[in-house]
């Protein structure tokens, strides 16, 4: 009973999250709607008893990579008069919706015929820490090296944009 309110509670908070990272005008507000998404699936998955995705999505996407993108924001200081004018915001919101809303209802009715809970989709172990470290300074480690460059490029890339953008002023 309580695993299925705070399911409940976590799916409200991620599809307001959503909604609002969407909705809001402004890069900082849809920033903090998407740091109450990207927390509000940790729960999800510390409800899958997912202990390794659950640190995950913690400390890299609510922690680092938001944290990045909330300075990256804050470096521009983008003013209201620097964010272009949205005519006719809510009618693409509303047929998005409509086209969006049969896909759901149809993947309801999916899962819905889904077996119950007693079949067993991975095998013991599957996912833990250990395996999945070693399997990624093994053979994963010059790829997660070159995301690491991309990083710092982005970065530099932005403090690029930001210093030409006050000097042109």
């Amino acid at each position: 009973m309580l695993t299925d309110g705070l399911f409940i509670l976590f799916t409200v908070f991620a599809v307001t999250g959503a909604a609002g990272l969407v909705l809001f005008k402004h890069p900082m507000n849809g920033a903090m709607s998407f740091l109450v998404t990207l927390i509000s699936l940790a729960g999800l998955y510390a409800l899958l008893s997912a202990k390794l995705i659950f640190a995950i999505q913690l400390m890299v996407y609510a922690g680092a990579i938001m944290s990045f993108i909330i300075f990256v924001i804050m470096f521009l200081n983008i003013q209201e008069e620097d964010l272009p004018i949205e005519e006719g915001r809510f009618k693409y919101l509303i047929g998005g919706v409509i086209i969006v809303a049969p896909i759901g209802l149809f993947l309801s009715r999916v899962i819905k015929s889904f077996p119950g809970a007693d079949a067993i989709i991975t095998v013991e172990g599957f996912g833990e820490i250990k395996e999945v470290g070693l399997l990624l300074f093994r053979e994963w480690l010059l790829r997660f090296e070159i995301v690491s460059i991309l990083l710092l490029v982005s970065l530099v890339g932005a403090v690029v944009l930001a210093g030409t953008r006050r000097i042109a002023k």
